[in-house]
């Protein structure tokens, strides 16, 4: 499963973008979708995930920065899972990736080590 990320870009300090992550996986009864970032200098963190299980319907969870901010979305009739974000700060900046994998990959403390592709990302500079 090929992931190719877009949307990324700069943009002031408030302003907003909307990052894409193509996939046909939401289509399937178990799937999850990740949003991960990671800065220079710094480790990798989670943004956020949604979940679709058979009996179990659509969880999303998201990390405390991104909570209130930052929005997932899927669009199925466009295969997209999308990340919206709102009343970006500098420290937003770094690279995005989407990750895909099964349900049980999308987990309340955003860990990434349980999906199976990723994307090679897109760079979001915020400027103050």
């Amino acid at each position: 499963v090929q992931l190719v990320e877009s949307g990324g870009g700069f943009v002031q300090a408030g302003g907003s973008l909307r990052l894409s992550c193509p996939t046909t996986t939401i289509h399937k009864s178990d799937y999850a979708v990740g949003w991960f970032r990671q800065a220079p200098g710094k480790e990798r963190e989670g943004v956020g995930c949604v979940k679709q299980a058979e009996g179990i319907g659509q969880t999303t969870y998201y990390a405390d920065f991104s909570r209130g901010r930052f929005t997932i979305t899927i669009e199925h009739g466009e295969d997209t899972v999308y990340l919206q974000l709102n009343g970006v700060k500098s420290e937003d900046t770094g690279r995005y990736y989407c990750a895909v994998g099964w349900s049980f990959a999308c987990v309340l403390d955003l860990k990434g080590q349980n999906y199976l592709s990723w994307g090679q990302g897109t760079q979001v500079t915020v400027s103050s």
